[in-house]
């Protein structure tokens, strides 16, 4: 494979965000090249995604400084690049990846199909197969289960704290149904935990989300006190300091804010009529009289793009998001 090839395959298995901060940092001539390149990309394998994830460790090895190993040269760069709080999840995956593969492989299938093959699952392997992937996709697997496992199977999630060798390599035989690496030399991984549980409980369809935090403050009502604490609402934008809700409103399409703000308590309404010219304040209260009534799934849906968007800006250091009273990220 060639160079934009090989970038293209590592791109797809970061993720949309991940990806997007990696291609900030390319001139635009490369970024059209591997933007063809991943366009190009047809059934990709599992061996052609780790043979590039492998060859990237290795280079990285061979330009890592005298008396610097390979780990440590990547968890430098990358934090350096994305920051303790962004890097560290991304850390684990990639380390992580090189022995984890059939957890890995997982984020390349879809939710549905997840969902079918973890069903039957002990609750704990299912709360450490969905703490490993991203909120989004986590969400949509965790929709596929039973209702009657969804709370515990997040509560296990909010609760995990770190996960040892052996049950990474448990997760492995259960995935492939056989072992290869070396994860019984690995530290404990993190993963899991309260924040986890409320980026998943975050990315889900707004009454499903309402109805598992009910069932899960009936079951624990402390635990789901803790969670909500995390979770970050549409609402808690009106929380944001005047910069941040100026540099998010410029991201945010008219179409999409409107319906955003069908939805919206008053104070959101109002904070970002002040942070709108006067002109562009009041057109946007006429939109608002003038649309007529909104399905309630459309208004959850604009609201979550919107959200999706200030996370995006949040990552990126442009803005800083608080819930709960405290910082969020």
């Amino acid at each position: 494979m060639s160079g934009s090839q090989r970038a293209a395959i590592l791109l797809l298995t970061l993720g949309e965000e991940d990806a997007a901060t990696v291609l900030k940092h390319l001139n635009a001539r490369d970024v059209q090249s591997v933007g063809t390149a991943m366009a190009a990309l047809k059934n990709v394998s599992k061996e052609q995604v780790d043979g590039v994830i492998s060859r990237l460790t290795e280079d990285m090895g061979q330009h890592t400084a005298l008396g610097v190993g390979t780990e440590e040269y990547i968890r430098k760069v990358l934090v350096n690049a994305l920051g303790e709080t962004k890097a560290g999840s991304l850390i684990d995956r990639i380390l992580l990846g090189r022995s984890s593969k059939g957890l890995e492989s997982l984020k390349w299938m879809e939710s549905r199909a997840i969902a079918e093959m973890i069903g039957q699952e002990h609750p704990q392997i299912i709360a450490l197969v969905l703490a490993h992937l991203e909120p989004d996709q986590a969400a949509e697997v965790l929709a596929y289960l039973q209702p009657r496992v969804r709370s515990d199977v997040v509560m296990r999630i909010a609760t995990l704290d770190g996960v040892q060798p052996h049950a990474l390599d448990e997760l492995d035989e259960i995935m492939e149904r056989q072992f290869s690496g070396t994860s019984n030399k690995m530290k404990s991984a993190t993963v899991g935990g309260l924040k986890a549980a409320a980026a998943i409980l975050n990315s889900m369809e707004a009454s499903r989300e309402a109805e598992l935090m009910a069932s899960i403050r009936g079951l624990d009502s402390n635990l789901g006190e803790k969670i909500e604490e995390l979770m970050f609402v549409f609402d808690d934008l009106a929380d944001l300091d005047d910069r941040s809700m100026q540099a998010l409103l410029r991201e945010i399409p008219s179409a999409t804010l409107i319906t955003a703000l069908k939805g919206a308590e008053p104070a959101m309404r109002e904070k970002i009529f002040s942070n709108m010219s006067k002109r562009a304040a009041d057109m946007l209260r006429d939109d608002l009289e003038v649309k007529g009534p909104v399905r309630v799934s459309e208004v959850d849906a604009a609201q979550k793009e919107v959200l999706a968007s200030a996370r995006r800006l949040a990552d990126a250091g442009q803005i800083t998001l608080t819930g709960g009273g405290e910082e969020f990220v």
